[in-house]
């Protein structure tokens, strides 16, 4: 009996600081800006006015709209709460800092999920693709999990001006974008740049939604899920440690 209060109360925890993350941050500029504008125009800058075939390229397209659909919510949250004084009274709560950082990996989860099904419906409504349903869903949710989870890490340095942290963030994203097969194929990378593109977890979905809806991939589907899972579980780790050292640190 006493488990289940535990698991209920968990749960209900991680649910009202996602709820919380959803209410206050979905309409946040940065958040609309790094998370629908900027991929939308990074798109049509690549693709316009070029004889690139957008049934080849949708599929990168919809991991890199995914990538920071779902990785833009959470560098906002914990500095935009230690800035606002928040953060302190939201562990005020009996709530753990895991729950807090679980329900912002679950509201920039969600928001990219969101943001994803909106381009994949509209994708699939013009191209003829013969979709790999599960693979579509399964790597969605890992993948959205994962950038999440990065996201979530990057708000973890002790700083309370929200754009110090989406400035970091921009630092480490565009590199792992631009090494993760999307605008280059894997194929065509050298070896120094094959060997790049697997540090980057946007490979990843990239061959996975390469191979549900045109049924070509560069590396083993099960070894991009595996890769997604480890990623995730990195990410979440040491947001949780860098988390942790902070507060005892005061900061």
């Amino acid at each position: 009996m006493k488990t289940k209060n535990l698991i209920a109360q968990f749960i209900r925890g991680v649910a009202i600081t996602a709820e919380k993350n959803i209410r206050i941050y979905y309409a946040k500029a940065p958040v609309l800006i790094f998370g629908i504008i900027f991929p939308i125009f990074l798109f049509l800058s690549f693709y316009l006015g070029r004889k690139i075939d957008l049934y080849v390229f949708f599929p990168g397209f919809l991991a890199m709209s995914l990538f920071f659909g779902s990785s833009s919510v959470g560098p906002m949250i914990t500095p935009w709460e230690k800035n606002a004084g928040t953060y302190e009274r939201l562990l005020s709560f009996p709530i753990t800092v895991n729950i807090i950082i679980l329900g912002d990996v679950i509201a920039g989860m969600l928001y990219g999920i969101i943001i994803n099904i909106i381009i994949l419906t509209g994708g699939l409504i013009f191209l003829a693709y013969n979709v790999n349903a599960w693979g579509i869903i399964l790597g969605t949710i890992l993948a959205s999990f994962c950038f999440s989870s990065l996201g979530v890490l990057l708000a973890s340095p002790p700083v309370k001006s929200p754009s110090t942290i989406m400035m970091l963030s921009s630092v480490i994203r565009f590199p792992l974008l631009f090494i993760s097969g999307i605008f280059i194929p894997i194929g065509d990378l050298t070896l120094a740049g094959k060997i790049l593109c697997y540090i980057s977890p946007v490979t990843y979905i990239v061959d996975i939604f390469n191979f549900s809806l045109k049924g070509t991939n560069n590396i083993a589907i099960g070894i991009d899920f595996i890769a997604l899972i480890l990623f995730s579980c990195l990410f979440f780790f040491l947001s949780s440690i860098f988390q942790k050292r902070n507060l005892l640190k005061g900061l």
